[in-house]
């Protein structure tokens, strides 16, 4: 033993989890009797912590004496410990580290390696376990959030926290299931929504640390056939451009939403349909399909689906057992909540809304107590017990800011907020903050990291679009960073009352722009059909009742009338998205209606849907009844069918195909100002045709059958 370079008596130390033995120790020191003036030395080690330290460690129903000595020499720091009641005898320290603030300490000879890690107060004269003291701090959080979820009209919530690589709190508030009284507990399954996109980015990492991926090659190179809206989107966009919404693309979500019959192929198949309205880069703006096309490439990249790959890569090492993909699944357990909507200030009971094939921007549902070990290893440098899951250079790169969002803030604790890879990141009053919420039908969460101070929260709640998590991550961060504390909860309350307030004075006014005392130009049936556009696929239009029914990805939206040829997706019981939506239907220069306009994407010019044939125009048991010879004076007009096409052909001519239109026309595919519609008597074949070209319209008489 060297030199005691002084002496100092520990009043008291309390142990949070057991001691010699285990693979982790953690300890609360107070320290009392000495100097701990800041005195900076070697790396900003306090030199004056030297000597023997004396006391106790407090067990439930024991106390447990030991010593500590401390000395600094010119290679640096040494110590060791003894515990008599465990036969521990001047055990070496090591990897002993000292800062303004902080000291940690490993004990060498003990099975795991235990450690110590705690923080100084401002005097010196106190060492803290950050994980004790942050479960001090949320001590009140019970109350606070009780209070919260009646205000809010929350029904269940779920929160983690992680301090000091350590899980500090993880439980459930309030109910899954409001009609059974089911409570929420850690284990209660959400819907995470959009925090599903960090996986896809970590994902996404572990390939490129294998080799696999670039972050900055074009995604073409590993996709054949990529093909974006313009051609040069489609040379240049990168892995990285997918991850960051700078892809020039706006959200363009009902491309996919509710749609669970189509492939993600297929969804990145329709990309070169959807109109931009920035260029590549030129600006943030949200996007899911992006988020789609990155799992769509680690599932060419890796051969397996992208949840096969998020579950080898992250749910297995991180011990993520009850996380899965699908709402089905969540169903198929014990223990997962119910989803929630708040309506004209009711809360209600919805379905679930199945987004499997979304899944890389958002199908992830998980719990508090498994979210905890993701905050860990995002924390923790990208390692999670022994095992490092990713290189801590790749985590920082993750949690580095790539693209600006234009967003300005509103309160002085925030800064303007950047976009790194599946995280977004600022400031909130001077700590580093690195977060991503999410929200699907019923359900929303919010992931926030503060990677300087070693905190992670996670929240979880089974309401649509919950405005409660924000405020309520805003105070348990106050807490654990030990800042001053300020009643979010309120002020955020306060500016929810004043927004619904001005939502229903908008509501009693929608229609002032409506132009009154208009009808429909014909007969509703007349806009009952299928109409296609390449990006968003079909729309259909039916007669429901005394009116019309729109049906897109299989959700079935009432239409009202609204003014002339234009009609609204009315307000139902039902889920429809989106409410007001104006559908615009167009006639053709003939006057037949050809096209439905409809702005799903209000960032880029209205969607336009062609009409599509009616069916009967493809059915070869229905074109057999117009095949035939047709004569005009001096002129035979010969009418076949090959499969499902006609052909015409006239006199000694080569024979064209006729193009369906609409219900009952066809056009001549080489000159479409040539219209045909044949004259027909249900169950006789036709009995003439009908032209209708530039200078007249003629009818050529059917003369025989072929």
């Amino acid at each position: 033993m060297p030199p005691i370079a002084g002496r100092s008596t520990i009043a008291r130390l309390v142990a949070v989890a057991l001691i010699v033995g285990l693979t982790a120790i953690t300890l609360a020191v107070f320290l009392g009797g000495a100097s701990f003036a800041p005195t900076m030395a070697l790396a900003g080690a306090r030199s004056s912590l030297a000597g023997h330290c004396e006391g106790a460690i407090e067990l439930p129903g024991q106390q447990l004496e030991i010593d500590i000595d401390l000395s600094h020499e010119a290679g640096g720091w040494i110590g060791d410990i003894s515990i008599p009641a465990q036969g521990a005898q001047d055990l070496p320290l090591k990897d002993l580290e000292f800062s303004a603030d902080r000291i940690g300490f490993t004990i060498s000879g003990i099975p795991g390696d235990p450690t110590f890690n705690g923080t100084l107060n401002e005097n010196g004269t106190r060492i803290v376990d950050p994980a004790t003291q942050a479960r001090a701090a949320l001590e009140d959080l019970e109350a606070i959030i009780a209070a919260a979820l009646d205000d809010w009209q929350t029904p269940g919530l779920a929160v983690g926290v992680v301090a000091d690589g350590q899980a500090v709190l993880s439980r459930g508030y309030g109910h899954r299931n409001r009609t059974d009284k089911l409570t929420v507990t850690a284990r209660t399954l959400f819907a995470i929504g959009s925090c599903t996109k960090a996986f896809t980015a970590f994902t996404m990492a572990t390939l490129v640390d294998e080799g696999l991926l670039d972050w900055d090659r074009p995604v073409a190179e590993y996709l054949p056939g990529f093909q974006m809206y313009d051609e040069y989107a489609t040379a240049h966009i990168t892995p990285r451009d997918l991850v960051t919404h700078r892809a020039g693309l706006p959200r363009h979500d009902l491309v996919w939403y509710n749609n669970e019959t189509m492939s993600r192929a297929e969804v990145v198949r329709r990309l070169r349909y959807l109109q931009p309205n920035y260029d590549l880069r030129e600006r943030w703006q949200y996007n899911n399909l992006m988020y789609l096309t990155a799992g769509y490439l680690i599932e060419q990249l890796t051969g397996k689906s992208w949840e096969e790959a998020v579950r080898e890569r992250v749910f297995m090492p991180l011990g993520m057992e009850r996380s899965n993909f699908s709402v089905e699944v969540s169903q198929a357990v014990d223990d997962f909540a119910l989803p929630y909507l708040e309506k004209d200030d009711e809360l209600r009971e919805i379905a679930f809304r199945p987004i499997t094939m979304m899944g890389p921007a958002g199908s992830i549902n998980s719990c508090a107590e498994e979210m905890t070990n993701w905050l860990i290893v995002n924390l923790g440098n990208g390692r999670f017990g022994d095992r490092q899951l990713l290189p801590a250079s790749t985590i920082k790169e993750l949690h580095t800011p790539q693209m600006v969002m234009p967003v300005t803030p509103d309160a002085p604790e925030d800064s303007p907020m950047s976009y790194a890879l599946g995280w977004m990141t600022s400031t909130w009053r001077g700590h580093y903050r690195v977060q991503h919420g999410g929200n699907i039908d019923g359900f929303s969460a919010l992931v926030t990291l503060f990677p300087n101070d070693g905190v992670g929260i996670v929240t979880l709640t089974n309401k649509n679009v919950d405005g409660l998590i924000g405020p309520l991550t805003k105070t348990i961060a106050d807490r654990v960073l030990e800042l001053e504390p300020r009643d979010w909860i309120a002020e955020a309350a306060e500016k929810r009352d004043q927004a619904k307030a001005f939502v229903m004075e908008g509501e009693e006014q929608k229609d002032l722009f409506r132009k009154k005392k208009t009808k429909p130009s014909r007969p509703l049936q007349a806009f009952v059909g299928e109409y296609e556009h390449p990006g968003y696929g079909i729309v259909e239009i039916r007669k429901e009742g005394k009116g019309l029914e729109m049906i897109l990805n299989g959700m079935h939206m009432p239409l009202e009338h609204w003014h002339y040829d234009v009609f609204s997706v009315a307000e139902s019981d039902e889920e429809v998205i989106p409410e007001d939506l104006r559908a615009v239907f167009v006639a053709d220069a003939d006057g037949n209606l050809s096209r439905l306009s409809m702005a799903l994407e209000q960032r880029v010019d209205p969607i336009v849907f062609e009409r599509l044939p009616d069916k009967r125009l493809k059915d070869p048991s229905f074109l057999q009844q117009l095949v035939g010879d047709y004569e005009v004076p001096g002129q035979i007009i010969t009418i076949s069918l090959r499969g499902s096409v006609l052909k015409i052909q006239v006199g000694g001519q080569p024979a064209m195909a006729l193009e369906p239109r609409g219900s009952e026309e066809f056009v001549l595919e080489s000159n479409r100002t040539v219209t045909i519609r044949f004259a027909l008597e249900e169950g006789n074949p036709a009995s003439a045709m009908i032209i209708s070209q530039p200078g007249g319209v003629f009818t050529a008489e059917r003369v025989s059958e072929q």
